[in-house]
């Protein structure tokens, strides 16, 4: 195995808003399901004031985001530095295909660019599928069906990660078992409480956000290590060991989940859309689009921004040298710190009447992400030749943290509270869907980083965070007086 590391000595919960104070950010996550029918249970057992079935519920999703965050990684680096390099890439099943699949399209593909191009296709698919997954358990198979299906499939797929012959299989049981579990366990969250219990669903989603979050950190560092010490396919088999305790988890506790009433029949008649709700969802279409720019860098920070940390970083500390997968937690980790910071200063700017409105908090993220972008490119630009301090790559994996809170839980309130009622939990999947497209287009746009050097390259990406936040100043104050426009017509 070729080390991930620089061996000198020897890279997401939703923030419900301004906490379950901001505008409609009680709704967050309550509304993604709303397809879903069930009906909550007697408060009878409870956790932490809340449903039993929280506990099941959250810390299945902490040890399935443990394995996700901390499989995914990984992943970039391996394939540079070992799956696709001679020797190795003629075992793995289907490869040889892919690859001539794509160069179909692209031309010629160096290793960097290929890896790149799989990680891409990886990172969207796994958004694109749960549009899918929803739709199996609001027709068919209910969510703890589909969810325990997921389950299978991705505990599945992180074992087969450990066998180089099975890794495009492997990526695709992920995509699949994901596609079958997210979103449809947030809805299951959702329907533990009463509709009327609106601020105790949102105390809820807080908590399993929590969960989502400890996993994000967690899961690249354990895996990391674990990789560092023993081999890449000792990382993979850590994920699929900590799936399988999430597995476990969330079988022991379905007694405790809402009961779900009798699906909807397939053939039951869609109602059309009315003239302003198209018009709403044309509106909301736009600020989606807007978005694919902050969203397009983003993703560049968990595909060639390992790869450039791993090649042109000092990664050597007093204490040792920090593995690469580690950076991928501080973005995790920035995401959690900054929560009660932003409570407070949204707090204080409400009180003060300066609070940013939905749109304005997009741009703010877009302008935050174009700026860590940046601050990987002055690190490329003042290394010149030599190796790049540690210290741009931690800003930049910081404040791509920070600029995901900013922006992401904004847009998820934003559409929640302004989508049509019969569109609604469509709209929330179409959310999820914008990460389809920027998974794929951060593969693409990857492919010229060898070409136009890091330096360049990071520009590039921070030139398009910056234009979306732009965008947002331009057209922002027209299309929120457009969408009040709107509603205040259907009032």
């Amino acid at each position: 195995m070729r080390l991930f590391w620089r061996n000198h000595a020897s890279r997401r919960g939703i923030l419900p808003g301004r906490a379950a104070t901001s505008r409609g950010a009680k709704r967050i996550a309550t509304d993604t399901g709303a397809g879903l029918a069930s009906s909550a249970p007697p408060p009878t057992a409870t956790f932490l004031g809340h449903p039993k079935g929280l506990a099941y519920l959250a810390m299945t999703e902490a040890w399935e985001r443990f394995s996700f965050y901390g499989m995914r990684a990984l992943l970039v680096l391996y394939m540079v530095q070992e799956l696709l390099l001679p020797g190795h890439i003629e075992n793995v099943a289907g490869m040889a295909a892919l690859r001539g699949g794509l160069e179909s399209m692209t031309g010629p593909l160096s290793t960097q660019a290929f890896a790149s191009q799989v990680f891409g296709l990886y990172a969207g698919f796994v958004y694109f599928t749960p549009l899918f997954g929803g739709w199996i358990a609001d027709r068919w198979l209910g969510a703890k069906k589909t969810v325990m299906i997921g389950i299978v499939l991705m505990t599945l797929g992180h074992f087969a990660m450990a066998f180089e012959v099975t890794v495009l299989f492997a990526l695709t049981l992920l995509v699949l078992g994901s596609g079958c579990l997210k979103g449809n366990i947030a809805a299951q969250v959702g329907h533990l409480y009463p509709k009327a219990d609106e601020a105790r669903r949102t105390r809820g989603f807080t908590i399993f956000s929590t969960g989502i979050n400890i996993g994000a950190v967690a899961g690249p560092v354990v895996c990391g290590l674990l990789a560092q010490l023993y081999g890449w396919h000792i990382g993979f088999g850590a994920a699929g060991l900590f799936m399988l305790v999430a597995a476990l988890i969330y079988f022991s506790g379905m007694r405790h989940f809402a009961a779900e009433r009798p699906r909807a029949k397939s053939a039951e008649p869609i109602t059309p859309l009315e003239r302003h709700e198209r018009r709403m969802l044309g509106l909301i279409g736009v600020i989606l689009v807007i978005s694919l720019c902050q969203f397009l860098a983003y993703d560049q920070i968990f595909n060639v921004g390992m790869i450039w940390v791993s090649e042109q970083v000092d990664l050597a500390t007093a204490a040792g040298t920090v593995p690469v997968p580690w950076f991928a937690s501080l973005d995790s980790l920035a995401s959690v710190l900054v929560v009660p910071l932003l409570i407070l200063l949204w707090g204080w700017q409400a009180r003060h009447g300066r609070e940013p409105g939905d749109l304005g908090k997009i741009g703010i993220g877009a302008a935050v992400m174009a700026a860590s972008m940046a601050s990987l490119a002055v690190g490329s630009w003042l290394a010149g030749a030599g190796p790049a301090g540690i210290v741009f790559p931690l800003i930049a994996f910081t404040l791509s943290g920070v600029a995901f809170m900013w922006s992401w839980p904004t847009m998820l309130a934003l559409v929640s509270r302004r989508a049509p009622a019969k569109t609604n939990a469509l709209m929330m999947a179409t959310v999820y869907l914008t990460a389809f497209v920027t998974g794929i287009g951060s593969g693409y746009i990857a492919g010229f980083y060898e070409s136009m050097g890091a330096t360049g390259f990071w520009i590039l990406n921070s030139g398009i965070s910056l234009s979306g936040a732009i965008a947002i100043l331009l057209f922002g104050p027209a299309l929120k007086r457009a969408m009040d426009a709107n509603e205040r017509e259907t009032a």
